[in-house]
């Protein structure tokens, strides 16, 4: 295919490793850590950390994540470190106050993040636990220069920040977006980190810190309690799996919603995509309307599988996508709103290293800025996840004390003939399995390099009652990126109803790589957000 579709950031290359982030500090942390000697199960514990406090405005150590493994020679596991609902939030507390907020106090569940990570390291780690802490302090006590899409979500989110005067104190200047350049400074965080590399996370679930965090967010009107700490665990556990035209797609399990992805890759495999053209009205409205579908059955199933089973056998089956498929009609597209019963802002990074192990991995507080709460004195600032549940009774995903909320963050892999061949994902919410859709036929159908994929315009589809956030509304707007809008007048004439925006203005943020057969890694970053890849 000649001319290769244009990049306009090169794709970095290396044989060694490589690193892609949604941010440079912790890309270099990443590979500061390979180069020290770690695996890449380390330098996903040094991003991770760091990311929490570059990227205050998407994760961090009062938030969430998965992390989804993959040795050398294929072995597999996905860690979940989301943590649960408060024993204390019930739905008869939120429906007499009208709702669950989306920001404040009482949009704070119990974080799960740090349980991952200490659960990763404890299994997989070969670097001591302080090694992989200290870039993650060092960038909150020096302090990180202000980048323009961090004034972008600032000024989007002051009503969140400001009634928080912590928040207001550290993460803006004088109640407005830090200039560009300036250093946000985090000395409490810095502290707390320092903390955590001593003890570990006992402390944060369990000791004096954990005490800390609990009174700040008492103070602040939460609902999260020391009992609700403690109780958090992490969990390991194999990976979804389904065949794709010669690959092998793996996803987080529930309470991921990465089955989501899985489905509408099982569907679009039915059709032969590459003789519909790259960025035809054609493909974009078949995929749309795969992507509907599947989302039917994340409103049906999606929830936590401690508390409900799900039928994954039946939804990720071929003949169940057939079915689905069968109901396509390629001339029209169909109105399928998701009964109201089920933009957020997330981060996404993948790491390869010398002995091909490679890590998947997704973390967020939910919205930007989460509930826009720091927890007292820590220098934490807590995610606003209990926006995510439903209050409609019979829901799947309706709130339950104690249990997880069904998450929209996902971390693909793409296995050939046994061992990685890609990995990428992105922040985005409902945005997320759909745009990860879009890469992977980029890459397996069309033969993009990453760094091609990532860059090329992009559409997102939005069903009524898809919100991820309370209470769950939407439209039925399909948005174009501007390199498709030549497909728009056709996709208007199939019945979409379309929303044309400049170049690159689309959301999420992806970050790729991929391992070719020769041994070199392929790594890609998005210039959406603040992205930044790296490759030795």
């Amino acid at each position: 295919m000649y001319p290769p579709p244009r990049s306009h950031r090169p794709l970095l290359m290396g044989r060694h490793g490589a690193v892609a982030t949604n941010h440079p500090v912790a890309t270099q942390a990443g590979l500061d850590t390979l180069r020290a000697g770690g695996n890449a199960m380390d330098a996903a514990i040094a991003v991770s950390l760091t990311l929490g406090v570059v990227e205050p405005h998407m994760s961090g150590l009062g938030g969430d994540g998965f992390f989804h493994l993959c040795g050398a020679r294929g072995e597999a596991s996905c860690i979940n470190a989301t943590g649960a609902a408060p024993a204390a939030a019930t739905p008869e507390r939120y429906e007499a106050a009208g709702g669950i907020p989306v920001q404040g106090s009482l949009s704070i569940s119990t974080p799960g993040l740090l349980a991952g990570l200490t659960l990763l390291h404890a299994r997989h780690g070969t670097l001591p636990w302080a090694r992989l802490v200290a870039p993650a302090e060092a960038a909150a006590r020096e302090g990180f220069a202000t980048t323009h899409a961090y004034r972008h979500f600032a000024g989007d989110n002051l009503g969140r920040l400001r009634p928080d005067p912590v928040s207001t104190a550290r993460l803006l200047d004088d109640g407005a977006p830090p200039a560009l350049g300036a250093l946000v400074v985090q000395p409490e965080l810095a502290a707390t980190l320092a903390l955590i590399a001593r003890e570990g996370a006992e402390g944060f679930y369990r000791g004096v810190l954990a005490t800390r965090i609990t009174s700040g967010i008492a103070a602040a009107g939460g609902l999260v309690t020391s009992a609700d700490l403690a109780a958090c665990t992490a969990e390991e556990m194999p990976p979804l799996r389904i065949p794709y035209r010669g690959f092998e797609l793996r996803q987080t399990p529930p309470n991921s919603t990465g089955f989501t992805f899985l489905q509408i890759l099982r569907i679009l495999e039915r059709f032969d995509l590459a003789t519909l053209g790259r960025d035809s009205a054609a493909l974009i409205h078949l995929m749309v309307e795969a992507k509907k579908r599947a989302f039917l059955d994340r409103e049906r199933h999606g929830s936590d599988p401690r508390a409900a089973a799900i039928p994954l056998d039946r939804l990720l089956s071929a003949d169940h996508a057939a079915a689905h498929a069968a109901a396509i009609d390629l001339h029209r597209a169909a109105e399928l709103p998701l009964r109201p019963m089920a933009e957020s802002d997330t981060t996404y990074f993948c790491i390869l290293d010398a002995a091909g192990n490679g890590v998947s991995a997704i973390q967020s507080l939910n919205s930007a800025f989460g509930s826009g709460v720091t927890a007292g004195d820590t220098g934490i600032l807590m995610n606003n996840r209990m926006a995510y549940w439903h209050l409609d009774p019979g829901h799947p995903n309706r709130l339950r004390p104690g249990q997880r909320v069904r998450h929209t963050m996902n971390a693909p892999v793409v296995l050939r003939d046994g061992r990685i061949w890609a990995m990428f994902g992105t922040p985005g919410a409902d945005n997320q399995v759909q745009v990860n859709a879009q890469i992977l036929v980029a890459l397996a159908d069309f033969g993009l390099d990453p760094q091609q994929a990532v860059e090329a315009p992009r559409w997102t589809s939005s069903q009524p009652g898809q919100a991820a956030n309370y209470p769950h509304g939407g439209d039925s707007v399909l948005t174009l990126e501007a390199g498709l809008a030549g497909a728009a007048p056709e996709l208007e004439a199939l019945g979409h109803r379309v929303r044309v925006v400049p170049p690159l203005e689309g959301p999420c943020s992806v970050a790729a790589i991929r391992l070719l057969e020769n041994g070199v890694r392929m790594a890609a970053s998005d210039p959406r957000r603040d992205g930044w890849a790296g490759a030795y």
